[in-house]
């Protein structure tokens, strides 16, 4: 006797897995770049308020396009995307003695109109900077391939005007 010639194939979860991959897809989540949220003081948290309003619509001539979470501590420029966050905490090399000797062939100092910057070279090819002797840090990673320089320019502005010149706590 055949038991299985009259039964159909039934899976509750089927239907639903089929319409969760179908909804992910088609999801415009896919579009937008993670990015992980800074948690800094109150004080930081104000001036990267600040800045947020002051940013650029443009950098390196790409749209702005934030980054998902949304928030005022983050924002991001093209795809794939140049990526700010503000009140992050100081990077380890910004008081290595090495960066400050140039004897880090990955991290070095320097500065952009009028805003200092820590550079540090990524496995990935990305850059990320870290801005310097502001009482709020913030962080650029700059994909592989990208005019770095452009992307300092376009946001020196916006910094100096947000993010008084002193040391963050």
């Amino acid at each position: 006797m055949d038991f299985f010639r009259h039964r159909r194939f039934s899976h509750p979860g089927l239907p639903a897995l089929v319409l969760l991959i179908a909804a992910t897809g088609c999801s415009s989540a896919d579009d937008n770049t993670r990015t992980a949220v800074p948690s800094p003081g109150t004080k930081a948290t104000e001036l990267c308020q600040n800045l947020d309003k002051s940013l650029p619509r443009k950098v390196d001539g790409l749209d702005r396009e934030d980054p998902e979470p949304r928030s005022a501590l983050t924002a991001g420029w093209g795809s794939p995307a140049i990526i700010l966050r503000c009140g992050v905490q100081r990077p380890p090399k910004m008081v290595d003695p090495k960066v400050a000797e140039g004897g880090d062939p990955d991290a070095v100092g320097g500065g952009v109109n009028g805003v200092g910057w820590l550079m540090e070279k990524r496995d990935d090819g990305a850059t990320r900077f870290t801005s310097a002797q502001r009482l709020a840090y913030v962080e650029v990673t700059v994909p592989g391939g990208r005019d770095t320089a452009s992307v300092l320019v376009d946001l020196a502005g916006a910094i100096k005007k947000a993010i008084p010149e002193g040391i963050a706590d």
